[in-house]
């Protein structure tokens, strides 16, 4: 069973809801037609922050959740550069282009002397 727990509206959203009933008061509003007024005034206060408050609890867990989401993310990146397999080149091509520097300066200075 479902308990209806009913909080006492704040000092501060009474406060507001008599200025702003006092704002838009009518001539010869009597004092309980004002009354009135102010509570749905406060109810609605309450609801609107009721509103925000929930929006903010789904956006915070949104963003744990994506935040969780980007960490297993980086680990997995991280697993995968384990295994990422480094090329070496073959010394044959550069033995080759270093022999034939050689066999070229060679050829040069026997043809200059």
């Amino acid at each position: 069973m479902t308990k209806n727990t009913y909080q006492k509206p704040s000092p501060q959203t009474q406060e507001a809801s008599l200025r702003i009933t006092k704002g838009i008061q009518r001539p010869g509003q009597t004092k309980e037609q004002s009354k009135l007024i102010a509570q749905g005034i406060q109810k609605g206060i309450e609801l609107y922050k009721k509103q925000q408050k929930d929006k903010a609890r789904e956006l915070n867990r949104k963003l744990k959740k994506a935040s969780h989401h980007k960490i297993t993310t980086i680990e997995s990146d991280e697993h995968e550069l384990e295994h990422i397999i480094i090329y070496r080149q073959h010394w044959l091509p550069w033995a080759l282009l270093v022999f034939s520097w050689i066999v070229a300066g060679v050829g040069y200075w026997a043809q200059v002397k």
